[in-house]
């Protein structure tokens, strides 16, 4: 099988010159937003935004749409592929899906998380989120390996008739100091 090279360039490009993909379907919750904000707080641009040129010379971006918005007036880095809006609509429906279908082996994700400190509350919160959703298996907690202690926390789940209810709610919450998160089962 042959495999295509198709970044043709690496530059270095204020985030809001980067047009947003107007069919990017992510969206970005408060929560992984503050995360983000501590994670390039702390550690900086570890990656780059993906984009593809378009006739005009502008770029569009296929990746890094949170990181861009976050951070308008940074040069930031950017990997510029060459795809026709075809590609680019496959880019969009792939890049995070595909990398998201990878296991986790739970016994080496803790021990790194063992060893993650953040000054960042809202990365703390993210970091045990993902220790939450990769518990050990029951045979390495038997053998003494130690699970990820969260601290205490109080929660209020509200059963909404819809999205429209969903967000009046969440935003009268958050209206009043309380932190939330939006949650869709």
């Amino acid at each position: 099988m042959q495999i295509r090279d198709r970044i043709k360039d690496f530059r270095r490009v204020r985030a809001d010159a980067l047009r947003p993909h107007p069919r990017n379907w992510r969206t970005h919750p408060r929560a992984q937003q503050d995360a983000v904000r501590g994670a390039l707080a702390e550690i900086g641009y570890a990656d780059a935004l993906v984009a593809r040129e378009l006739p005009d010379g502008t770029l569009q971006l296929l990746d890094g749409h949170l990181r861009a918005e976050l951070t308008p007036e940074a040069l930031v880095p950017v990997l510029v592929l060459d795809v026709d809006e075809h590609e680019a609509l496959k880019i969009l429906a792939t890049l995070d899906p595909l990398a998201a279908l990878a296991d986790a082996d739970a016994q080496l994700l803790r021990g790194l998380l063992d060893d993650v400190h953040t000054e960042s509350e809202a990365l703390a919160t993210a970091l045990r989120a993902l220790a939450a959703e990769h518990p050990l298996p029951r045979d390495l907690r038997e053998q003494g390996v130690r699970d990820v202690v969260l601290p205490a926390s109080f929660q209020v789940v509200v059963e909404c008739e819809g999205e429209a209810q969903q967000r009046a709610v969440y935003e009268q919450m958050v209206g009043q100091g309380f932190k939330c998160r939006v949650l869709s089962l």
